[in-house]
């Protein structure tokens, strides 16, 4: 993932990053109300070599008493020298035990020990450092070998006493804040991320493209009204989710499918994915272009369109497959708008063999002599095989990704499925985008795609032409008498 992916993230998770932020923030301070305090007293003892006269004397002196002075580090905290201490304080523990608070170190090529004593209470630690210090001068002196005078060669000397901690070194609040922070963010951030990784639900454009080099036709944004309202441009011509539609048209426009001539299936991978929606939308923004427009319902199973666009659906598209009537004979008009539309007609008890007919593809051939673009609103992929059937008969098939809705697997199989028949893939559409997922890219990404899509975007629409309301028709004569006579196109 890129640097913008990673910010994307902690955008989009920024309330449960703070949450863990906070929480490591007040284990931090709960570590630091509930740890007892301890202070820390420090003294330094120095060893030298006595009785050097030359600079070779002093040379193997110095040498020789940094090895010794790892030796005396070890025994400041052996009982020779504690248990004396113990006794001298009168403390209640044992050499073992008061080991454990003791630091000696040697700094880097030096002679001189730097004890440290680490004590609850500041005045018993400044005391246990001055007494260790004290005895261990005493200790240095029994241990070191005589020398030829028989004085002690080594010669310890405390250079800084021990002094009273006026403040605690544990707990460091001020430090354990930071870290807090700091770690909070880290597993915030770690957690955040994990949850994007986890997460196969399609959101963005980027999703899509994982799965698949099709070219990603539009990005149309999330609209909760769309179940009630279908038609955007008869709603809200204006609005940015009108707008998409539009520049999805263009895309569509510019693909340059046979003889000008559109039959383009419209499906989704699974249901709810706005894929009915989709097409009526698709199919008026067309419409208002210019062109006469055909939309089919071929859902046989769960057919919306006459719902949505209050048509009537008594009969229909399987009443034409059946014999029982002509296309011109139950197509209906939508207003006074240039689409007309083929509601499903009764649901049939086979529909994917009655869409696999020839009077499917003769019907089909039928509808794209007579219109410009002809929109087939089919099934999803993944339940049934209708729509694949379909994608075999129509000059294109357009894939409908619903944002968090469907997963990227689900998406993956239902192009395989499309490929698996040799069908025309013209590309994909993410609806139901949420703003925080949607960046303008996919916007973006058809007109770079395409080339000179711009300025065809960019001018203005045409109007929506006034609508009066759905024709009204009676079930008994609707197959008898067309609803409009279908004229050739000159």
């Amino acid at each position: 993932m890129e640097l913008a992916d990673y910010l994307r993230i902690l955008r989009k998770y920024w309330r449960s990053v703070a949450a863990v932020t906070l929480a490591t923030l007040l284990l931090a301070a709960l570590f630091s109300l509930v740890s007892k305090p301890t202070y820390t007293s420090n003294s330094t003892i120095f060893l030298s070599i006595r009785n050097a006269s030359t600079a070779g004397e002093l040379n193997a002196g110095s040498s020789y008493v940094e090895n010794q002075a790892q030796s005396f580090a070890k025994v400041a905290k052996t009982p020779i020298v504690l248990q004396p201490v113990i006794d001298q304080l009168g403390l209640d523990t044992t050499p073992e035990k008061l080991a454990g608070s003791i630091t000696a170190t040697i700094p880097t090529n030096t002679a001189t020990i730097d004890l440290s004593v680490v004590r609850g209470d500041p005045a018993e630690a400044a005391a246990i450092a001055s007494a260790v210090s004290d005895r261990l001068i005493v200790v240095v002196a029994q241990l070191s070998p005589p020398g030829p005078d028989g004085a002690e060669p080594v010669v310890a000397t405390v250079v800084k006493p021990a002094t009273t901690p006026t403040s605690p070194t544990s707990p460091k609040v001020a430090q354990n804040f930071a870290l807090g922070v700091l770690l909070g963010l880290l597993l915030g951030a770690g957690q955040a991320i994990l949850r994007d990784t986890m997460n196969v639900h399609v959101r963005t454009v980027k999703d899509i493209e994982r799965v698949t080099d099709r070219p990603v036709l539009g990005t149309i944004a999330f609209d909760s009204d769309a179940a009630i309202h279908p038609l955007v441009l008869q709603v809200d011509p204006h609005s940015p989710r009108a707008e998409a539609y539009r520049r999805l048209r263009t895309n569509l426009q510019f693909l340059g499918l046979e003889d000008g001539k559109r039959s383009i299936v419209i499906t989704s991978s699974i249901s709810n994915e706005g894929k009915t929606t989709s097409a009526i939308n698709i199919a008026s923004t067309l419409a208002t272009a210019g062109e006469r427009v055909l939309v089919i319902d071929a859902d046989l199973r769960r057919p919306k369109v006459a719902n949505y666009l209050q048509l009537e659906g008594s009969v229909g598209l399987t009443t034409v497959l059946i014999g029982e009537a002509r296309l011109e004979d139950v197509v209906q008009p939508y207003g006074s708008t240039r689409m007309d539309v083929l509601t499903a007609g009764p649901v049939p008890p086979n529909p994917a063999e009655l869409l696999g007919f020839d009077a499917m593809q003769q019907l089909i051939d039928q509808a794209t002599q007579r219109y410009d673009s002809v929109i087939i609103d089919a099934p999803p992929l993944l339940p049934v095989t209708d729509a694949a059937v379909l994608s075999g008969l129509a000059s294109g098939t357009l894939l409908i990704a619903g944002a968090r809705v469907v997963r990227r697997p689900e998406l993956a199989a239902a192009i395989a499925s499309l490929e698996q028949v040799d069908a025309r893939i013209l590309g994909v559409v993410l609806n139901m985008a949420q703003p925080s997922d949607s960046d303008r890219y996919g916007y973006r990404y058809a007109y770079e795609y395409y080339g000179s899509g711009e300025a065809k975007a960019s001018a203005p629409a045409q109007p929506l032409p006034t609508f009066a309301g759905p024709p009204r028709h009676d079930p008994a004569t609707s197959a008898a008498a067309p609803a409009r006579a279908i004229e050739p196109i000159s």
